[in-house]
């Protein structure tokens, strides 16, 4: 059995009344994977930014990087590649759309989500006063509603919504 299978019955093991009332079976997998990948990201946030980065800015000669933005940056790799795998292999099984065109259109969100995760970010901790780790929190609830909307009606629509 494939680890996304294993993942997907592991998950589906928690799909039950009242919540399979409530959502779809694709809606709950991609919430319990998208929980698993933000906790992931705050989990890796922390750590980088705290010892890391060590709560210093980062001169790159060109720019220097706010130690949050520079955690941000570091983390985001990681976070990109496993939230595309769980998307594609655990939670939108059903997309036709071949591999590179998802990876595309997935890409693209993911550079919207960039961009409002900069914006808050910067918002939060540099206007607000808001402290990095809490205005990394909020930021992640922001992104994620986004998020959802652009996998389940772009990245990872099925063809048969395509045209």
């Amino acid at each position: 059995m494939r680890l996304a299978e294993m993942i997907g019955r592991t998950i589906d093991l928690f799909y039950i009344t009242p919540i399979n009332r409530l959502v779809s079976r694709e809606t709950f997998r991609y919430g319990v994977c998208g929980a698993a990948n933000m906790t992931l990201d705050l989990v890796l946030y922390y750590l980088i930014y705290h010892y890391v980065v060590a709560e210093r800015f980062i001169d790159l000669g060109v720019v220097v990087m706010s130690p949050h933005i520079a955690s941000l940056a570091v983390v985001f790799p990681i976070t990109f590649f496993n939230g595309f795998w769980l998307n594609r292999n655990v939670t939108f099984r059903r997309s036709e759309l071949p591999q590179g065109r998802q990876l595309w259109r997935y890409a693209l969100s993911v550079g919207g989500s960039i961009l409002l995760n900069y914006v808050c970010m910067k918002l939060l901790v540099e206007r607000a006063g808001v402290w990095a780790t809490p205005a990394k929190a909020i930021t992640t609830v922001i992104s994620v509603a986004y998020s959802y909307l652009m996998a389940r009606y772009y990245s990872f629509r099925t063809i048969s919504h395509e045209e």
